[in-house]
């Protein structure tokens, strides 16, 4: 596994190793051993979730405070996202600052995104099969989140030929002069 460097402690990036031929390709998306040496020696996943969207969708920016905080690893299974962490751990150096990454089928890149981050992404292909693993389980008390669009955070989102599509709850999540963080 290749590791990639990003600008925000915490967030990893890697890219798995591909074998492949003309019949398909194989890789490994996940090895315990390589995660906790290389990653995060504490975290232990609970959950695996997937979905699937369509070319223009955004999910985000989500998190759950504490102490239902997730940390996560995200890839694409299938298709294109751009893909965003934003800092939102008071106490460090880089808060409020974000770092987005292209995640797809082909480039098996894998992100890390630990608790006190929010996340969030835009689906770039016409379809995409997004898949995370989880450190805590879903807790809808806990759920939080920050406007895709802020100003202030200032996120460089592609632009694309569709106009982006968000769920009616994603529309009316805070922005971040009214936030407070719960990390």
């Amino acid at each position: 596994m290749k590791e990639i460097t990003c600008p925000l402690e915490g967030l990893f990036l890697y890219e798995a190793k591909k074998f492949g031929d003309q019949r398909g390709y194989f890789f490994e998306s996940f090895r315990h051993d390589f995660f906790r040496n290389h990653i995060d020696e504490k975290v232990h996943f609970v959950q695996d979730n997937v979905s699937r969207s369509t070319k223009g969708i955004l999910r985000g920016l989500h998190f759950q405070a504490p102490p239902y905080a997730q940390a996560k690893l995200v890839h694409v299974v299938q298709g294109e996202v751009f893909d965003v962490a934003v800092d939102i751990r008071k106490d460090s150096p880089t808060y409020g600052q974000w770092h987005g990454v292209y995640l797809s089928g082909e480039n098996a890149r894998h992100y890390y995104i630990p608790h006190g981050f929010a996340h969030g992404f835009l689906v770039l292909s016409k379809t995409a099969i997004f898949s995370y693993k989880c450190d805590n389980y879903y807790n809808k008390e806990s759920e939080g989140g920050l406007l895709w669009n802020d100003p202030n955070i200032q996120i460089a989102w592609p632009t694309i030929d569709v106009e982006v599509n968000l769920s009616e709850k994603d529309q009316e999540l805070t922005s971040w002069e009214n936030f407070e963080s719960p990390f």
